[in-house]
């Protein structure tokens, strides 16, 4: 009787682990559906995967050595409104809208609203799409902040997108809270960063149950007049910048694009706890970037850790 009822036990503990597992997967299954989620759109750098000028990387695509990524984007969802959100406007914004379209909520509109981190290439530039040499929108909802919205109204062919009204651009502030849905909000704040032709900023999400940080380039975390420790112990998910995993990875000066090294990231938070670890979700990689392919080592070892890597078609609900 003694031994049956050890069994018993034992055999209960095993069934609520392998629960316990099968209810983390579901945060990033794409087939489990939440009234008010993020998903994953794109991880690579604004040059994308395979990245101009290495035919190799194309080559072994070709093959299927390795898997094309597309450039950094989440997807915001909120299937009781039957409305959804673009976080930028990437080169590879078409399949990303089609992905939202087939895949998550059948609007009567592309896009319910695009918001913009700042002017550089993979973050904006998708906008051309919604022009009239492609879709010729209407009124498209497009979030940016003073400079970001300055820089669109002033310089072609952008300017275009404003006067033909294809876009409809919403001013932003920085801190200032934007209420999406009745379920939703966003919160813009200013992020360090090569500000040639607009601010940065980074973007909190916010659900009813959980929040988000949304941080996809930023330059050295000690520039910064927050700490990234602090703010990512404050939400539930933290998508921030990994587009080098350590220094020396391309062959030119790094400080020219001063982002934070996987390797420093890890590094600060080496003291805290595998429960705040694994809020960050590292996105934005550089093709030279090793951790972008799920089974590099390095990546291996620190999923280990706690942390975790975006990959396209997660899902993370609010």
């Amino acid at each position: 009787m003694k031994s049956n009822l050890i069994f018993l036990i034992v055999y209960l503990l095993i069934i609520s682990c392998k629960n316990e597992k099968v209810s983390i997967k579901n945060e990033s299954n794409p087939s489990v559906k939440h009234d008010q989620y993020i998903t994953v759109l794109g991880i690579a750098q604004d040059g994308g995967f395979p990245h101009i000028n290495n035919t190799k990387e194309f080559i072994a695509v070709k093959k299927g050595t390795i898997k094309k990524e597309m450039v950094v984007s989440l997807g915001l969802v909120d299937l009781t409104e039957g409305k959804k959100f673009l976080f930028e406007a990437t080169p590879d914004m078409p399949k990303q809208l089609a992905i939202l379209e087939d895949e998550h909520v059948r609007g009567t509109t592309i896009i319910d609203g695009i918001f913009l981190t700042h002017a550089h290439i993979g973050h904006y530039t998708g906008l051309m799409y919604l022009g009239r040499e492609a879709m010729g929108a209407k009124n498209i909802p497009i979030y940016a902040m003073p400079r970001m919205k300055t820089f669109l109204e002033t310089n072609g062919p952008w300017s275009q997108l404003v006067n033909l009204k294809n876009i409809d651009i919403r001013p932003i502030q920085a801190d200032s809270i934007v209420a999406i849905t009745n379920s939703l909000k966003v919160i813009p704040f200013k992020v360090p960063h090569r500000d040639e032709y607009s601010e940065t900023v980074g973007y909190k999400i916010i659900g009813d149950q959980k929040s988000a940080l949304f941080i996809p380039d930023i330059n050295k975390w000690s520039l910064w007049n927050k700490s990234i420790v602090e703010e990512v112990k404050q939400v539930d998910y933290a998508f921030i910048d990994a587009t080098f995993f350590k220094n020396g990875e391309i062959p030119r000066p790094m400080s020219e694009v001063p982002h934070p090294f996987i390797e420093e990231t890890i590094d600060m938070f080496k003291g805290e706890s595998e429960q705040v670890k694994s809020k960050i979700i590292f996105i934005h990689f550089n093709h030279s970037n090793p951790a972008i392919h799920k089974d590099n080592q390095d990546r291996l070892e620190l999923e280990n850790q706690g942390y975790h890597f975006a990959n396209t078609g997660d899902i993370f609900p609010l």
